[in-house]
This record gives C-alpha cells, structure tokens and sequence, in this order.
C-alpha cells in the first residue's frame, strides 16, 4: 500500500466527528480512534511497515506506552526483528513492580512507541520515567501527530517525534 492510500484507509477507518475531550482536556470536534486502526489486522500490518521506516538504526528495543502503544510495538517488533518492552502509565506496586514489562532497559537505546500524540504529555512523561531507569530516549514515533504542542513537548525534552502523519496530512 502506498503513502496515500495509507492514509487513506486510516481516515476512513478511524476518523470520527462529534465532539470529543482528549486526555489533553482540549475539546475536539474530530477524533481518531485508534483503536479501530489496531483492531484491524490488515491495516495494522500496513501501519507497522510504514512505521519501521521512522525507527533509527541505533534502536536497541522498541517501548510501546500503554495502551495503544502496546499493538503496535508488538508489530512493529515482528516487522523490525526488535525486541519490544510494554511501558506502564504507572510502575506496578504489586509483583516486579516494573514500568516497562519485557525485558531490562537499563542502558539500551529505546525508541518510544505511540498511536496518536496531541500534547505529549503522557509521552514526555514515559520518557522521563524510562530514562530514570537507566534508558535513553532520543526518539519516539507515531502514527498520528494532532499537531497541537506534542512534537515541542518532545522537543524540549531533547526527543525526535517521528510521526507517519501529521493530522494535516490526514485530512482531505
């Protein structure tokens, strides 16, 4: 599948209208539910190739954030032959009491892992956990960028956002 009929077929999968509050607290009258992107296996595959384009060479694992990061680093590890680790929103208090489920990432090169971004928040925030265990981060991808703050967040603190699309691209 080429670029365009990628994009394409996310828009018509995933594109909702309505009004809707993102984690960001920001109302939006468009929404992409991700979920239906990764709930079809025909479209997850393409997304997942498309995306193994954006993973720099230096990538030791790949670090799916919970939740909807989590399918899409588990095919973009089977794409890519990269181990994946699947990063909590929370350490567990319970058990191991591990952030990142997989595999120890102390000293390896992780490349973040994502669905949509729109402030980065929560991405800002798994870097700065991941790198409190010993991780470094330099570089998170996306099949998404909103385009309303989140590749700045990164920027600031010294993360590449690498979106497959900007939602600019996405729109017809």
């Amino acid at each position: 599948m080429d670029r365009s009929d990628l994009a394409r077929a996310i828009y018509d999968r995933a594109h909702l209208t309505g009004e809707f509050t993102l984690r960001s607290g920001v109302v939006s009258h468009e929404y992409f539910d991700k979920y239906l992107f990764e709930a079809d296996p025909d479209l997850l595959r393409e997304i997942a190739s498309a995306l193994a384009l954006l993973v720099p060479d230096h990538t030791d694992a790949l670090a799916g954030l919970e939740l909807g990061g989590i399918p899409l680093a588990t095919m973009l590890s089977q794409r890519t032959g990269l181990p994946a680790v699947f990063v909590r929103k929370e350490a567990k208090t319970y058990g191991t009491c591990r952030l990142a489920e997989g595999g120890d990432i102390d000293g390896l090169h992780l490349t973040v892992v994502e669905d949509v971004v729109t402030s980065g928040g929560q991405v800002v925030t798994s870097c700065g956990d991941l790198r409190e265990r010993g991780a470094v981060v330099e570089t998170a991808v996306c099949v998404i960028d909103r385009e309303a703050g989140g590749r700045e967040a990164l920027r600031d603190i010294g993360v590449e956002l690498r979106p497959l699309y900007t939602l600019t691209e996405l729109t017809p």
